[in-house]
């Protein structure tokens, strides 16, 4: 009777789960996923039916054995009985292993099935989406959201059939052998049904309450047990109010433990009381009729064992639409991000690249960023609707071109567009009009592959994964041998740094790359670029981070490295930059100027004047360190 009590419970309080409807739509697009295993579910599904089938006969065989025993047949006939009780709990145990193994299967594979299709289709999407989404709300997709939607494979499904089968088989029985005990017993039902659900309902919000206070707790613990979270804490922080915080947070998660424990002692305590009245009922009626001579002994022994397997069954199915709904709900939410198709998308004919140098055109280019109902959906950024905003044209008609082996600067105010026009390369955007051009082909006639291939980017931030040196630099080029690797931290000015690591190249960096200063970091990823040997580069604020003394060394790697190559440097600091062969002023948008260094300063226009500001204020500091 505990396992029934356990079992409405856990009923009662998915009831409580989510409710929206599925279309049939819907059930087609699970039929898609579950297909795959169609063979292996149908077979679950008799084993499951043959289970029921067993669990029904066992009570039938031993009222046999009590009548058999008052009857005073021979020992023959109980001995016959009870291998027969054997036989089918060794049965019910080898079909009941099997059932597993095959539900495990079943819902690892659709788990696979449904994670792939996830990760793949997100690794699909444009940055704009990444720059929206919470990464929580995307993982809990990939995680929560996928076992949820197992759940309705291997547990749902597979207890609707079994229970039906059950519940019809147990109920047959019963009223076979005392249709009025029969009665009685269901009779009580609702007085076992009303109370799992009324407090199922209190545990549910219980549990949702303690669901919440966990997610907060683990934001808190995300956001700053990370290097750049712990090091704001230690900077501006107030480490003693943030662990009062987090403390109010665990002693509320404890005290609702402790309620939760105690209701659901009550709760199985109750359930099993009502059980037991049951079971007294059936004791004392079928005793009665038992003495009067209308019912064999062995029959009231069968209805006592059929009753425990009567109330589970009634109880899960009452429920059973709950949980079929809880479960395809998952199944909506990870269409839902199925469903949210790719900005950028490879055309099925894209093209390569010609060999040889390559030129990088912008013709007569203007671009907005896509509005949030383009590249996002509200509960991934955990937001009731989606900002309206955006779609603000931020470049008005950039045309330039960068020949092979050229190198053209982008400089300009901060906010100008020079990381705008960056990314429009690599193609991690669209343009709304016009067309940026690699080798003279337009980067959305090009596949990502030739994209990749063909260029490489050095972006502001330095970004590594939480892995080792080796795994980070050859990212771009996996084939490369250790002589090449070595070759590129040479060039960098980090070989000697390296080899001095008790783990050389297999040293872990830490996540993103904290166990590096921020320069060390910034000139790995060069390192990696360098590695790559892309034709077109572009350098996006790349040497922001290093001193002068390793700007001057890197800068001096760079030209070597960039010799014969088409590069785009977008600089914040002008003197990286005097030698481009040709400098566009961005500003607003728009170009404002374009010419060499020599030519610009000699108009007199913008760039003479960031210029002159950065010189001036070059000068003041170093006045300041002597």
């Amino acid at each position: 009777m505990h396992h029934t009590a356990w079992m409405s419970m856990r009923s009662a309080m998915q009831s409580q789960e989510d409710m929206r409807p599925f279309s049939k739509a819907t059930l087609k697009r699970i039929g898609t996923f579950a297909k795959p295993h169609l063979p292996r579910l149908i077979v679950f599904l008799v084993l499951s039916i043959i289970t029921a089938v067993l669990a029904v006969a066992t009570p039938v065989l031993a009222g046999r054995v009590v009548n058999a025993i008052v009857d005073s047949e021979s020992q023959g006939v109980v001995i016959r009985l009870a291998v027969l009780i054997a036989i089918i709990a060794i049965a019910e145990a080898g079909v009941g292993l099997v059932s597993r193994w095959l539900s495990a299967s079943i819902g690892e594979g659709l788990i696979l099935d449904l994670r792939t299709a996830v990760y793949n289709h997100v690794q699909k999407m444009p940055i704009a989406f990444f720059t929206r989404t919470r990464t929580g709300a995307l993982v809990s997709r990939l995680n929560n959201d996928v076992i949820g939607a197992q759940r309705a494979f291997t547990n749902t499904l597979s207890g609707v059939v079994s229970n039906l089968v059950m519940l019809a088989l147990t109920l047959g029985v019963m009223v076979g052998i005392s249709w009025q005990i029969t009665a009685l017993a269901l009779v009580l039902l609702p007085v076992f049904v009303v109370p799992a659900r009324r407090m199922g309902a209190r545990l549910a919000a219980l549990q949702r309450e303690s669901a919440n206070y966990n997610a907060t707790m683990s934001t808190q613990m995300t956001e700053r047990f990370n290097a750049a979270g712990a090091t704001l804490v230690k900077l501006y922080g107030r480490p003693d109010e943030e662990s009062r915080e987090f403390a109010a947070r665990a002693g509320r998660v404890r005290d609702i433990g402790v309620r939760t424990a105690i209701l659901q002692f009550v709760f199985i305590t109750a359930l099993t009381l009502v059980s037991a009245l049951a079971l007294a009922v059936v004791y004392g009626l079928g005793g009665y009729y038992a003495i009067q001579g209308s019912l064999e002994p062995g029959s009231v022994v069968s209805l006592a064992l059929l009753l425990t397997r009567l109330y589970a069954p009634l109880t899960a199915l009452a429920n059973a639409r709950v949980d079929v709904m809880s479960a395809f709900v998952s199944f909506e939410r990870v269409f839902e991000v199925l469903d949210l198709k790719p900005l950028i998308q490879e055309k099925p004919n894209a093209r390569t690249v010609p060999d040889g140098p390559v030129t990088v055109e912008f013709d007569h280019v203007s671009f907005s960023y896509p509005t949030a109902d383009k590249v996002s959906i509200a509960s991934l950024e955990e937001v009731l609707a989606l900002d309206t905003r955006g779609g603000v044209e931020v470049l008005h008609d950039v045309s330039f071109r960068v020949e092979p082996g050229q190198m053209v600067a982008l400089v300009g105010s901060s906010g100008a567009g020079k990381s705008t026009i960056a990314q429009l390369i690599p193609r991690l955007y669209d343009v709304d009009s016009g067309a940026v051009r690699l080798g003279g082909i337009d980067v959305r006639d090009l596949s990502f592959d030739a994209i990749r291939a063909t260029l490489g980017m050095v972006t502001q931030d330095g970004h590594m994964f939480h892995e080792s040196l080796r795994a980070n630099l050859t990212l771009s080029r996996p084939d490369a041998r250790e002589q090449e690797i070595w070759d590129a931290l040479r060039r960098v000015r980090l070989d000697t740094l390296i080899a001095a690591l008790p783990d050389g190249l297999d040293t872990m960096v830490g996540e993103r790359g904290y166990r590096f200063s921020g320069g060390e970091r910034q000139r790995l990823t060069i390192a990696r670029l360098l590695l790559a040997q892309q034709r077109a580069v572009i350098l996006d604020e790349a040497t922001a981070h290093l001193d002068s003394t390793s700007e001057a060394l890197v800068q001096a790697a760079l030209g070597e490295a960039l010799a014969g190559r088409t590069a785009v440097v977008i600089a914040h600091r002008l003197s990286t930059v005097r030698a481009a062969d040709q400098i566009l002023v961005i500003e607003a948008g728009r170009i404002l100027e374009q010419g060499n260094h020599h030519e610009l300063l000699a108009k007199g226009g913008r760039y003479a004047e960031l210029y002159r500001t950065q010189f001036a204020d070059d000068a003041d500091k170093s006045e300041a360190a002597d």
